[in-house]
């Protein structure tokens, strides 16, 4: 018996609130299993579209022959769009990645087992056996004041990751969040690079004094990947590329490809020095990338260091070449010099740094003996050991 029109209409109402009811549910649950950004539109997609079909078909509009072609067409390009995107994903996941996240720190812990934190092969001539100092700082600094603890500390169990309050005597939070726990007093001492003008404000706000202690020096890079033409770069190059000036890789004798240079999230180690490098320039806004969060919605983050063809990176030596290694990946001369121990120790190399052991004013008895310690033979033959440049 043929339907009338309100009864088409009413079924057709009902096919689409539970077509929208299934959509709610997958939506839900891809936003909660990382899919927010392609299967979540994805699904409103689908769902748009098999609500338009069923109304279709419930009114008889268009012949069967048609509407199984409009449907097996709908859903090919529904697939076709999901393999491309995993394939897309597929490539950029292939892709070496320089992002300190995805160091794991336990590896470098102080009396772990077959811990790569460096060892001086003998008792230090200094130990702390009370009123341990809460250490904290840059992910590319834990190897080295790890070791230091290594050498001074009582053995125990020293999580890189803070725990719960009480346990927090060798962590790494990184630079940004190292220096907050250092003015707030959650962090006796912090080896990190020097801070960024906001960080130097925030102290100056909580009545907070920094003190930076040189213990080492350290390189400076700029990397590409291993298959560019393009292997050194000058310092007015650099200004140039993170200013927007310059552009294409063509432009410094590498391919005709536009520079994708890569920046860091703000009040890290590393953006702090490129920073200091440009001076007075004005840096370009860095390459974003869409995060999906359930609470917040998509959210847009500074990218991560991803190793395109076209990609131009930056980070600290030590942490480049060692704690984050990949063959994929050039290092750069600067001005001629390639970046080495050899160059940071003459200063022949323009972007050797100084890192540092920052203070605040701790109430501490043990901060100055272990400053002394670690500028010390012992201390400075730690820093060589861990790869990094001695300043004495």
């Amino acid at each position: 018996m043929k339907r009338t029109f309100l009864q088409n209409l009413l079924l057709s109402i009902l096919a689409v609130a539970g077509i929208a009811a299934a959509a709610f549910i997958a939506y839900f649950i891809t936003a909660f299993t990382g899919g927010m950004l392609f299967y979540g539109p994805l699904v409103l997609v689908i769902a748009a579209g098999l609500a338009l079909l069923s109304v279709i078909s419930i009114f008889g509009l268009f012949s069967g022959r048609v509407r199984r072609i409009m449907l097996s067409s709908f859903a090919g390009l529904c697939l076709l769009a999901a393999a491309g995107y995993e394939i897309r994903q597929a490539y950029i996941n292939s892709l070496a990645q320089v992002n300190e996240q995805e160091v794991n720190l336990t590896q470098y812990a102080p009396f772990a087992a077959d811990t790569k934190a460096a060892d001086l092969g003998h008792k230090a001539s200094y130990q702390l056996t009370e009123n341990l100092l809460r250490l904290d700082g840059a992910t590319a600094l834990y190897p080295l004041y790890s070791a230091f603890a290594q050498a001074v500390y009582p053995q125990d169990d020293y999580l890189p990751y803070v725990q719960k309050e009480g346990t927090d005597f060798v962590v790494c939070t990184s630079t940004s969040e190292a220096y907050k726990r250092l003015i707030t007093g959650e962090a006796d001492i912090i080896f990190a690079a020097a801070p960024s003008m906001a960080q130097t404000k925030q102290a100056k706000r909580a009545g907070v004094e920094l003190k930076l202690t040189p213990i080492g020096r350290e390189a400076f890079v700029f990397f590409v990947n291993k298959r560019n033409p393009v292997s050194s770069l000058t310092t007015e190059q650099i200004k140039d590329i993170y200013s927007g000036s310059l552009t294409n890789w063509s432009e410094v004798g590498g391919k005709k490809a536009p520079i994708r240079a890569f920046q860091r999230s703000e009040d890290s180690g590393s953006q702090t020095r490129l920073q200091k490098i440009m001076e007075d320039r004005q840096l370009m806004a860095p390459p974003k990338e869409n995060v999906a969060d359930v609470m917040s919605g998509i959210i847009s983050l500074t990218a991560s260091y991803r190793n395109y063809n076209n990609a131009l990176g930056f980070s600290f030596l030590f942490y480049a070449s060692q704690m984050n290694a990949s063959d994929e990946i050039k290092l750069l001369a600067i001005d001629g010099v390639p970046p080495s121990k050899e160059s940071i120790r003459s200063g022949n190399y323009p972007f050797t740094t100084e890192f540092y052991a920052v203070t605040a004013g701790s109430t501490n008895p043990n901060v100055e003996p272990f400053l002394d310690w670690i500028l010390s033979p012992e201390g400075q033959e730690l820093v060589e050991k861990t790869g990094y440049t001695p300043v004495k």
